[in-house]
């Protein structure tokens, strides 16, 4: 039998952020020809710094989705052409003023493989200490934090967006944080 394959596909835009995508699917081992939705929009980053003094930036700000204050690691959509890299330099200096030194490890996943086409961008960078002079973007509130408390904040459910929570505990077994 051979592999299943998309036979049509229409795109319906909600926003500039997101559309919806239907898909039309043949050759699935037990069914005849099938529509599946998902949803589709950029790719984007998230950024896990490491200051020289050994801070880490997390950022709060409200979000409509869950109707309530997120606190997550500095994160993005790319931009249209934009390499992912760029991306994580970018949106690391608009949300802390941070410059990006190196990036240590960086690696793309799956968003949510079952209902959106996007990927994630997870990256550990070392950073450029903190600027006292930064003001962050207007809704985001910037705070730096050590590894133990980062890894508190995500025991605790401070942090409870997954894939950030992900990039925290990948930190982890690659050895760059120690709770």
């Amino acid at each position: 039998m051979s592999a299943p394959r998309i036979i049509s596909r229409t795109e319906t835009a909600l926003s500039p952020w997101v559309r919806v995508v239907r898909k039309t699917v043949a050759g699935m081992i037990g069914r005849q020809e099938e529509v599946f939705h998902c949803l589709a929009q950029p790719d984007y980053i998230a950024v896990l710094a490491i200051t020289p003094g050994g801070l880490i930036p997390i950022i709060r700000q409200y979000r409509p989705a869950v109707e309530a204050d997120s606190w997550e690691l500095p994160a993005g959509l790319i931009d249209p052409g934009e390499p992912p890299e760029a991306a994580c330099r970018r949106e690391l200096k608009e949300e802390t003023g941070l410059e990006t030194l190196s990036i240590i490890m960086a690696d793309a996943y799956d968003a949510d493989p079952g209902r959106m086409e996007n990927r994630l961008h997870a990256f550990i960078v070392k950073a450029s200490d903190p600027d006292p002079r930064f003001t962050g973007e207007a809704g985001q509130t910037v705070e730096f934090v050590t590894a133990p408390m980062l890894y508190a904040a995500v025991v605790c459910g401070k942090i409870r967006y997954l894939h950030h929570v992900g990039i925290v505990a990948m930190a982890m077994v690659q050895g760059w944080l120690k709770p």
